[in-house]
């Protein structure tokens, strides 16, 4: 079993970068929204700020400030340079266990979000600013991808992705269907939910023009092969958590394990004429919820854990 502070470390650098990626996207789907100057432009921007957990309406916002704010924001600990700044701390603290090729690219994020002048940038070309970005953070998987040991310390880090975008997809379709806020003909908000969530062209691919929120809610909650749905997502928690276990100096099915089965349980078995009939809110809670307690449990076990239980008797 690998030290804790690694498993810790590469867990929250998985986190922090699934985060600056999130948050990206956001910010730059509700600024190009704003360019329309109508009513779907205002619901984006309230749905997005929505499951980023703030409590600011686009009535009440400058959301060109807002999205800068998300994006280089030293105050706001959720922000993409808050969250490339703890990712590239945690990276250090474990700089022998990840590549050059993973540390150069999280290091070179973090220099453009941090650039003297990266405030006027945004300014002046917003989007290709958070565009570089986004494709840096790709870059930064894809070379953790391809030159990261597939180990214990691979399914920590990608524990940490999953875990973090499962709540993050779960938070974003409750904004946008959780008290059911959208109407079914708001054809330009229920597109923007797409791109959100990473998702447009994979879903026209399966529901062609189609687009309606029992569909979206269906594709992100429940598609197999897509890497942003939550199923996807808690699938891919539970592999990594049997993975991590099996390392573990203690036998048995373990608490963080047992919850991951249970929540990828849940999503596989969940009846979906019963969901479009009461809604989505109670289960996407749910998810949101049950994340947080493997979060829990893997720092009991795995983390934070009495040394006793680790020193053999």
């Amino acid at each position: 079993m690998m030290l804790a502070r690694v498993a810790d470390s590469l867990y929250w650098v998985g986190r922090y970068v699934e985060r600056a990626e999130h948050v990206c996207r956001l910010a730059d789907v509700t600024l190009n929204a704003t360019l329309d100057r109508s009513m779907a432009a205002n619901e984006t921007a309230r749905i997005a700020l929505s499951a980023l957990g703030d409590d600011l309406t686009a009535a009440d916002s400058n959301l060109f400030e807002t999205a800068k704010e998300l994006t280089l924001g030293n105050d706001d600990a959720n922000s993409v340079r808050m969250s490339l700044a703890r990712a590239r701390e945690n990276a250090r603290q474990v700089r022998d266990q990840i590549t050059t090729e993973m540390w150069e690219r999280l290091n070179l994020l973090y220099l453009r979000v941090n650039e003297k002048g990266a405030e006027r940038i945004f300014e002046r070309e917003h989007t290709s600013f958070l565009h570089d970005v986004i494709a840096d953070l790709h870059l930064f998987k894809g070379a953790a991808d391809a030159t990261m040991s597939h180990g214990e310390g691979w399914r920590f880090l990608m524990l940490g992705v999953h875990i973090e975008r499962a709540q993050l997809i779960a938070r974003l379709l409750r904004a946008a269907f959780g008290d059911g806020a959208v109407p079914t003909g708001d054809h330009v908000t229920l597109m923007n939910v797409l791109r959100m969530g990473c998702a447009l062209e994979p879903y026209l691919r399966t529901y062609t023009a189609e687009i309606e929120p029992k569909h979206i809610l269906d594709f992100l909650l429940f598609d197999e092969d897509f890497p942003r749905s939550i199923r996807f997502a808690t699938a891919r928690i539970e592999e990594s958590m049997a993975d991590i276990a099996s390392h573990a100096a203690f036998g048995g099915r373990g608490r963080p394990e047992r919850l991951a089965g249970r929540l990828r349980s849940r999503l596989e078995f969940t009846d979906l004429e019963e969901l479009e009939a009461n809604g989505a809110a109670t289960l996407l809670a749910s998810v949101v919820a049950d994340c947080s307690r493997i979060h829990e449990a893997l720092y009991q076990t795995f983390v934070a854990y009495p040394l006793e239980m680790r020193l053999p008797a």
